[in-house]
């Protein structure tokens, strides 16, 4: 498959618990490229684009705290089967179905808290690159 590029979001939770590095080393290591990266404090509107499938869930303001309570890392990540790859790195969003080695296997707290977002397909990959980095 040929390179690809996909958006990838390190949290609140793992911004505050200083986890980034690693979470990057991790990433590098694995053969991905950081193609673009910045801080961001992130607000209701962009989460409701974001969170789109989510917002009329009850625990939507919940999503709304945890993602407004410090700043996030955007990451572009380019690379072959970038986005396949970075979801297998990732690992089950569900941290209790996340396998050791895997980013959220390792050092995820809870579901909730969860360190890292990744797209899912290349078409959530374009669009989320677009809104997060214009």
């Amino acid at each position: 498959m040929a390179s690809e590029r996909t958006y990838i979001m390190l949290k609140p939770d793992c911004i505050r618990r200083g986890l980034a590095g690693e979470v990057i080393a991790r990433i590098e290591r694995k053969g991905y490229r950081l193609a673009d990266a910045k801080m961001m404090t992130l607000d209701e509107p962009i989460l409701r684009e974001h969170y789109a499938h989510l917002k009329d869930e009850p625990f939507f303001p919940d999503i709304v705290e945890y993602m407004t309570s410090g700043p996030v890392l955007a990451m572009i990540v380019e690379g072959e089967n970038a986005i396949r790859g970075m979801r297998i790195l990732m690992g089950a969003t569900r941290f209790e179905d996340a396998e050791a080695g895997t980013i959220r296997g390792d050092f995820a707290a809870s579901t909730r808290y969860n360190l890292i977002h990744g797209s899912d397909s290349p078409e959530s990959a374009e669009a989320e690159i677009r809104r997060f980095f214009g």
